[in-house]
């Protein structure tokens, strides 16, 4: 169930990482980004307490995310739901009014020591489940499940190495360019659609009336090449703020994660 398998290192493979690479390193920084902020209503030794069980939380889900990666990739039906809260994230995305983090805020102002650690943790399984999802519906359908783990694999390494050294050029970007958020969750509402045209065409062969369509794979990835680069035009347009004020916000982030681990190192988690 579990068995890795090196895939190819081919054209397809290197534009599969490439896709988690990006994706993985926006949604980590707005992971890290919105558990800073719903820690802000805490009394400040309780701020770091309550990060450094959201940041553990967030390692353990990415690791039990990739474990439960395996049955997404086996089981037909179960890629079904995957397409679907995929689609869901994409729209509920757009639709939404407002920045995550205001909401993140909202959502946690109020709330005592233990409710904003459960928020944390639930906050944490969505990020994780958006990217372990994307991983897997990035995966051909014809290539062997062993080889499709691999990948899935190393998108969430990706993300927890991303989610820490890389954090600062992400949030950086994000904080410049609030637009790439849009870019991303049109990337993944593109990825639900692919993971919903295939997961169609694995229930035809069991139910033979069930209706089949086909994505090839150069219009996939011509799909999501023209999102990239047309978002990127478009997000780029203009600054929401200039690169010192960017990079400032975002090393104080990064700042005070590395501030929480550090107590969390030498015992002192409570930032006493």
């Amino acid at each position: 169930m579990f068995g890795l398998e090196m895939p190819p290192l081919n054209a397809e493979t290197w534009a599969i990482l490439g896709t988690l690479l990006l994706l993985e390193g926006l949604l980590s920084a707005d992971n890290a980004l919105v558990l800073a902020v719903m820690v802000r209503h805490l009394a400040v030794n309780l701020q770091r307490k309550a990060l450094a069980y959201g940041i553990g939380g967030a390692v353990v889900l990415r690791i039990l995310g990739v474990l439960l990666a395996s049955y997404v990739l086996e089981y037909w039906w179960l890629r079904a739901f995957g397409a679907l809260y995929l689609a869901y994230l994409a729209i509920s995305h757009f639709v939404k009014k407002g920045h995550s983090e205001d909401e993140a805020a909202a959502s946690a102002r109020g709330r005592g020591f233990w409710a904003t650690v459960v928020l944390l943790n639930l906050t944490d399984l969505a990020f994780s489940v958006d990217s372990i999802l994307a991983g897997v519906a990035l995966i051909p359908r014809d290539m062997p499940p062993e080889q499709g783990l691999t990948i899935v694999v190393i998108g969430g390494v990706i993300g927890l190495i991303l989610m820490r050294f890389a954090a600062t050029i992400f949030l950086k970007l994000l904080n410049k360019y609030p637009a790439f958020d849009n870019v991303a969750y049109a990337l993944v509402g593109w990825i639900a659609v692919k993971l919903g045209i295939e997961t169609l065409e694995a229930a035809h062969e069991h139910f033979p009336a069930v209706p089949t369509l086909h994505l090839p794979q150069a219009v996939f990835w011509g799909g999501m090449a023209a999102i990239a680069i047309i978002g990127t035009v478009i997000a780029t347009r203009k600054p929401a703020m200039s690169d010192a004020e960017a990079e400032a916000r975002a090393e104080a982030v990064v700042h005070q994660m590395d501030d929480t681990v550090a107590d969390a190192a030498d015992g002192r988690v409570d930032g006493r």
